[in-house]
């Protein structure tokens, strides 16, 4: 069985041939190119267009950000720089490239530098698992998901460093409240990704999305109940995950200034801004992968549209949901967001881990025909009945977390 790497290189080859033809260049130089040239020749255009990809998912991210809040608040948002205002982040980025770098003076110098590329590179190295369309190559690997859930985990890393080395009370609290809550969230997120490994069988990012093939019912989220409870459990921890509000407890711009990242200026700062919005973009795309097909048509058949529009569509569809819940939804206090987590989201977990165990065990005795149609008209029915759900979820997790009422002062003494 042929490489997908070779096979790329022999149908790089090939084009390169035609195309010296074409030229009138005479089309036999590529034979002489050697496997690694050709495959060295692929890495470069691979690492061009993802470092174009890079700089421009959080631009348009940003942009998009404040149209929606503009929206929201009945405002007409960025107008001035460019046509509808569409360089005002570009012109913001080039705002901070010339900013002042300053570092404290008693902060920890290495760790201080180090933090943000830490942030930054294991937040943009999870786009590699991705699987934007069908191939061979990208997104193709065996242990994509696990690489996914290992690499991100370093976020919380980068995170400590910059609290940790600013030398500063309100970056120490951010750095731990961040670290309490990304750490607590990741174990619902896992076991959430854990159903779909038992579902399918496979850790492979492309493996998962081709047996998704087919239309919007054959979506995993659409499978059974217990996918369909997983699936929101996920995109809920996910914004815990990114610390978008109602969880941006480790940024609680009211609380403790701009938590981890408070004593960061210029470039630095610039590198957790970026670091942000690509985990924004990253948890979606991993979200679609696992739950809404990845690049699949939801419409049977219907194939008129390439893979990357579909994907893309459905990732800017949760980028909008995590938007309109940060502009409309107050922020939790850090009781509140443990709660949701401990009391709630990890028993649901587990129950679900049980559940689909349960499934897949009646599919391999062949049971789960029948059960199959049954559980996809419950998952249709229970497409009405979420946000009930997350109401009732979110008045259970705050019902018992009342304020501790202030000790009135002593009179006289």
């Amino acid at each position: 069985m042929t490489h997908p790497i070779e096979a790329f290189a022999s149908r790089l080859r090939t084009t390169l041939a035609q195309t010296t033809e074409t030229l009138e260049l005479g089309g036999r130089w590529p034979e002489a190119i050697p496997l690694e040239g050709l495959i060295a020749i692929m890495l470069v255009v691979l690492a061009a267009v993802t470092v174009a990809l890079i700089a421009a998912i959080p631009i348009v991210l940003v942009l998009m950000e404040r149209k929606v809040s503009a929206y929201f608040q009945d405002r007409l948002g960025p107008t001035r720089v460019g046509p509808w205002g569409v360089l005002v982040t570009l012109a913001d980025g080039i705002k901070l490239l010339f900013k002042e770098d300053l570092i404290p003076p008693q902060a920890d110098k290495l760790l201080f530098r180090l933090a943000p590329y830490v942030v930054f590179g294991s937040s943009f190295a999870v786009v590699a698992v991705l699987p934007p369309f069908q191939s061979t190559v990208i997104g193709n690997l065996q242990l994509g998901l696990f690489i996914y859930l290992a690499v991100s985990s370093l976020v919380v890393l980068g995170i400590i460093m910059a609290g940790w080395s600013s030398n500063s009370k309100y970056s120490l609290f951010g750095a731990l409240r961040g670290a309490a809550q990304i750490v607590s969230y990741e174990i619902p997120l896992g076991l959430s990704a854990l159903m779909i490994v038992m579902t399918a069988g496979t850790l492979n990012m492309q493996h998962l999305v081709m047996d998704q093939v087919g239309g919007i019912h054959h979506w995993y989220m659409f499978r059974h109940p217990f996918l369909f409870v997983g699936a929101w459990i996920y995109f809920i921890s996910a914004i815990a995950e990114v610390n978008r509000t109602p969880f941006d407890l480790p940024e609680a711009e009211s609380e403790i200034v701009a938590g981890f990242h408070t004593e960061y200026s210029g470039l630095r700062f610039a590198y957790f801004f970026l670091a942000e919005y690509a985990n924004v973009f990253v948890v979606s795309g991993i979200c679609v992968a696992l739950f809404m097909g990845g690049w699949s048509s939801p419409i049977p058949g219907f194939h008129a549209i390439p893979g990357i529009v579909w994907f893309v569509g459905k990732v800017f569809v949760l980028v909008f949901m995590m938007m309109w819940i940060r502009w409309t939804v107050p922020r939790v206090r850090v009781d509140q967001l443990m709660a949701v987590c401990w009391k709630y989201l990890l028993p649901i977990s587990f129950v679900n881990i049980i559940g689909t165990g349960v499934v897949v065990l009646l599919e391999r005795e062949q049971l789960g025909v029948e059960i199959a149609g049954m559980f996809i008209g419950v998952g249709a029915l229970m497409w009405a009945v979420a946000p009930v759900m997350l109401l009732i979820l979110g008045a259970l997790a705050f019902s018992g977390t009342e304020p501790v009422a202030r000790r009135s002062p002593a009179v006289g003494g």
